[in-house]
């Protein structure tokens, strides 16, 4: 509503006291077109009411929540405009007849400007599929993107081999990451090539003391992941590591790392001797090989 304050009147030349009655008539005719607006909305006709979805002013739209030609489609279709108020969301929301409907707790679940209380309870409702599309969307709010990966990464052990294989494809990197934890062989390959799956990711679960040898062995063998220097350090004090693998990386490890391989309790003990061997090869050589450099196998 437009107020005009004492020093607009000033400027008009005219005092606040001489126009209090412009003001209430004002207010009064301002009331009137948001009544008529709210009830044009209310008894419009299902033909009418898809072009009143596009309306930008709030009366028509609280108008149409209480047509009774309204129903589940038009409100999935309205919670679609991003640019609907804080509000209006938290009104449709104490609305049992809508929250009745899982589409409708959805669609106000993923909209941006959801009121955080009202977001965070409408995610624990929802299904783990739809908890994967909330965390991908880039406009979730925050508090309701965390908690749908929470969720999701509470019920994984539960989950089929179906529906990990569709997280594997589409989840975000702590979902990811929390895949190849678990280590179901038929999806390793598709997490290993996942673009959600970052380095962090990859050294968090090989430094897990019971993380599954066929995770580490994939790891090992992966052409994508083999050629990161920090996670050959990590593999190389991995027991689990095959030890054929494990020696084709040591040519090119730095000599202050091979040092510090040779003292670390974490080294598998078969692994030793040939770190003790690679390190003479680089003081006789003079080699420091850079920590850029490609798998040995590559």
């Amino acid at each position: 509503m437009l107020v005009i304050g004492p020093r607009q009147y000033a400027k008009m030349g005219t005092r606040p006291a001489d126009n209090r009655g412009t003001q209430r008539e004002a207010v009064r005719i301002m009331e009137e077109t948001a009544h008529a607006s709210r009830e044009t909305a209310r008894t419009a006709t299902r033909e009418e009411i898809p072009a009143l979805l596009h309306h930008a002013d709030p009366n028509i739209v609280l108008g149409l929540l209480d047509n009774p030609s309204f129903d589940e489609t038009h409100l999935c279709l309205l919670l679609g405009h991003k640019e609907l108020s804080t509000a209006l969301l938290e009104e449709i929301a104490n609305r049992k007849q809508w929250m009745s409907s899982y589409r409708v707790r959805l669609s106000l679940a993923s909209h941006p400007r959801v009121p955080i209380a009202t977001g965070l309870r409408l995610a624990r409702e929802l299904f783990v599929v739809d908890l994967v599309q909330l965390a991908l969307v880039p406009s979730t709010a925050p508090p309701v993107k965390h908690l749908a990966e929470e969720l999701i990464l509470v019920r994984l052990p539960q989950l089929p081999s179906a529906q990990k294989m569709v997280l594997a494809r589409r989840g975000t990197g702590r979902i990811i990451g929390a895949l190849l934890a678990d280590g179901q062989p038929e999806i390793l390959s598709v997490i290993l090539d996942s673009p959600f799956l970052n380095e962090g990711h990859v050294l968090r679960v090989l430094a897990k003391i019971a993380v599954p040898a066929r995770v580490v062995i994939a790891i090992a063998e992966s052409g994508r992941w083999s050629q990161h220097y920090s996670v050959r350090l990590a593999l190389l004090r991995n027991p689990q590591t095959p030890i054929a693998r494990a020696i084709a990386f040591l040519p090119s490890i730095s000599t202050a790392d091979l040092r510090i391989l040779c003292e670390s309790a974490s080294v598998p003990t078969a692994l030793r001797p040939h770190i003790r061997r690679e390190l003479a090869h680089h003081m006789q050589r003079g080699t420091n090989p850079r920590k850029g450099n490609p798998d040995p196998r590559s």
